[in-house]
């Protein structure tokens, strides 16, 4: 597996991971009302979008690399 591929399923996964979560701890801060929820909640969804441009700087760097 070559970096460029690596990097896709990485950036996928880890994105996906960090809304999931921070989706669910924004959940949670509606019910319980814990300022730690919030907190954990905004930082995962800001941790998602930073993850989003790094993959797009990785893909434009690597655009003449194949994926083998």
């Amino acid at each position: 597996m070559s970096l460029k591929a690596f990097h896709i399923v990485f950036v996928i996964a880890s994105t996906l991971l960090a809304f999931g979560f921070g989706g669910w701890m924004l959940l949670d801060y509606r019910d319980e009302q814990a300022g730690w929820q919030l907190a954990l909640g905004v930082s995962s969804l800001a941790s998602g979008v930073g993850l989003l441009a790094y993959g797009r700087y990785v893909l434009k760097k690597l655009k003449n690399v194949s994926y083998l």
